[in-house]
């Protein structure tokens, strides 16, 4: 198994929403350039570093329980994490890792973009999307 990184694209989506409205200036949109976050086929969905989440400003959720491999614990869901790759951009909820860990992206965020894993390569590959050809389905 090969090991991917990427560099991703976060902005707070209700400070995006905000300034659309003139609640806040443009220059009050909260985002943040991740680099080096590991693409990881184990995790499920978006997985932010507290001081990530802080810094964004994103909003609690609710607490679930994880499965971690230390066992079973409690984490907390944050939502309105607008993500961008690869010119895809999709809102997502993110789970909070604990101070200092490296943000993860899951699966759910690759499979709703359209990206998939190249390991030969250790890259992202965007899916088609044209009126040809699409990931998108509706069946």
């Amino acid at each position: 198994m090969g090991r991917i990184t990427t560099t991703l694209f976060v902005t707070n989506r209700i400070d995006q929403a905000n300034a659309a409205q003139g609640i806040i200036t443009p220059e009050s949109v909260r985002s943040i350039t991740l680099s080096d976050v590991l693409v990881d086929t184990g995790a499920t969905t978006l997985c932010l570093p507290k001081e990530t989440i802080v810094s964004l400003g994103l909003a609690l959720l609710k607490e679930v329980d994880v499965e971690t491999a230390s066992g079973i614990g409690k984490a907390r869901i944050f939502q309105d994490a607008k993500i961008s790759l690869l010119s895809r951009e999709g809102t997502f909820e993110c789970l909070e890792l604990p101070g200092g860990s490296s943000p993860l992206l899951g699966v759910i965020p690759l499979e709703a973009l359209g990206i998939e894993l190249d390991l030969k390569n250790q890259k992202l590959e965007p899916l088609p999307i044209s009126p040809t050809q699409t990931y998108l389905t509706i069946l």
